[in-house]
């Protein structure tokens, strides 16, 4: 059985686990992860391994965008990407400190989670652009790039952020999970 229940050492008071994240889904994670780090700090801008480890990310992000479609349920964009009306709601359950603990993304997490990738698709765009000969030096490009990038860091540290604070307020460790794939089983998901 797939969804095997089994003990879960990190939180004593749960019986169970249930699998969540599927391999694929943790490999986009942390390969996005990876190649930004790369890419923001550590890899010279525009150089040879700059561009590859770019492209391994608008790569990664095209898997991701067809395994939505056609992966495990929770990958599933069906499964997750919530109306306004839902992002309302959950943004006023969050602010007044009533948001229920899901399996999957919550609203707010589906949100940013399209949004980084669409800011990752950006940037692999611009960035293969930036190559061509037609827009070689073009400024406008440059800076629509590193707007694109700034975001993302912006929009990674919020999500990183986020998923701390998540983790104490249901007191369950989230970056632990995208690991693992597994998450605790009771209590686990509320309907909007």
């Amino acid at each position: 059985m797939a969804d095997r229940q089994v003990s879960e050492a990190a939180d004593p008071r749960s019986a169970a686990s249930v699998r969540v994240w599927d391999p694929l889904v943790r490999l986009f994670h942390w390969t996005v992860v990876t190649g930004c780090i790369l890419n923001l700090w550590v890899l010279e801008h525009g150089h040879y391994w700059h561009r590859v480890v770019g492209y391994v990310v608008a790569g990664a992000v095209v898997v991701r965008i067809i395994w939505g479609f056609i992966g495990t349920r929770h990958a599933r964009f069906a499964d997750f990407v919530p109306s306004s009306n839902r992002v309302v709601r959950h943004i006023r359950q969050v602010l007044s400190g009533r948001d229920q603990r899901r399996l999957g993304h919550s609203p707010l997490g589906a949100v940013v989670m399209l949004t980084l990738m669409l800011l990752l698709l950006g940037l692999g765009l611009t960035g293969w652009m930036m190559g061509l000969d037609a827009f070689w030096g073009d400024k406008w490009l440059e800076q629509v790039h590193e707007v694109l990038s700034n975001a993302l860091i912006a929009v990674a540290l919020a999500h990183a952020t986020a998923a701390l604070v998540e983790s104490y307020r249901h007191r369950e460790n989230l970056v632990w999970s995208m690991i693992t794939g597994r998450k605790r089983a009771a209590d686990a998901h509320t309907p909007d």
